[in-house]
């Protein structure tokens, strides 16, 4: 039996999932952003710090950022089994496959962990 070492236990189908619940949680966070942005004739830096210093704004803008950190991993973690794996031939692709696959997964927890500390001031 041929074994992917790099799912990490998952399937296509919660790959498929998470992107489209991802994308839809992203959609409705941005629209929303875009509501409030055409509702808000006034819009300055009150208006923005009032929004975001509400609870459900910091929770959904948590939710927003989850995703789009879910989102993008599947996405690096597509490209780099897809491209990187089929036109790099040997121990060479696999080495570069992972340099890749590492700097994705630092740099989404780089920015997970700097946007949680903007959201929370933490």
């Amino acid at each position: 039996m041929v074994r992917n070492v790099m799912s990490f236990g998952r399937n296509g189908l919660s790959d498929w999932v998470i992107q489209r619940v991802s994308a839809v949680i992203l959609g409705v966070y941005f629209v929303g952003l875009l509501g409030f942005m055409l509702l808000t004739p006034d819009l300055g830096y009150a208006e923005w710090q009032a929004l975001f210093a509400s609870t459900w704004m910091r929770i959904a803008s948590l939710a927003a950022l989850l995703a789009l950190c879910a989102h993008a991993w599947i996405g690096m973690w597509t490209i780099a089994t897809d491209y990187l794996n089929n036109y790099m031939i040997g121990s060479k692709g696999t080495v570069i496959r992972f340099v890749f696959q590492a700097a994705c997964v630092l740099l989404i927890f780089i920015y997970l962990v700097w946007g949680v500390q903007i959201l929370w001031g933490l």
